[in-house]
């Protein structure tokens, strides 16, 4: 007997949960590409640090790991990212770990990546800020995650810490 959370699909049973419609099996192939693992049918929302785009533009360790968790999935960020982008680009500059044409570059490379940007409540998330010791543009990410119950993917670990007392899902 199937139940409103359940739906049956080419013999296979598909459960939704908090981020889609999620299931085992030969499906077809959307979201996660692991074949062991279970998939998501329906994309799910992703709220991506700045760190997570400076990381696949730059070619870091991580790249490959953000891009297979993110494949197949909808981006969002607050509506500062951009700024928040460019200030840390040229910091990188500043301090020698990017030349200058690298600098526009990354720029360029991220630019290319969709991203859902959304409007950022200052207020709610400067009370995170404040609660956690934060640096405002991180608290600005977690209130993002927080108002869309959508999972938080990034590399800081201080901020991963703040999440899960937040109660947000990190994507590891």
């Amino acid at each position: 007997m199937l139940t409103q959370n359940m739906f049956q699909y080419n013999g296979n049973i598909l459960l939704r949960n908090d981020y889609g419609w999620i299931g085992r099996g030969h499906m077809l192939k959307f979201g996660l590409t692991n074949p062991n693992l279970i998939r998501t049918i329906v994309p799910m929302k992703i709220i991506a640090d700045t760190n997570t785009f400076i990381a696949v533009a730059l070619n870091e360790p991580e790249k490959l790991k953000i891009i297979q968790l993110t494949e197949g999935h909808d981006l969002i960020a607050p509506d500062v990212l951009p700024f928040e982008i460019g200030n840390a680009l040229t910091a990188m500059m500043k301090k020698n770990a990017l030349k200058e044409n690298e600098v526009e570059s990354a720029w360029d490379i991220i630019q290319k990546i969709p991203v859902d940007l959304r409007q950022t409540d200052i207020k709610s998330a400067l009370s995170i800020a404040i609660r956690f010791n934060l640096y405002a543009y991180d608290a600005y990410f977690l209130k993002c995650a927080e108002n869309l119950r959508s999972p938080l993917l990034t590399l800081d670990l201080g901020m991963q810490r703040v999440a899960r007392e937040m109660r947000i899902t990190i994507l590891e």
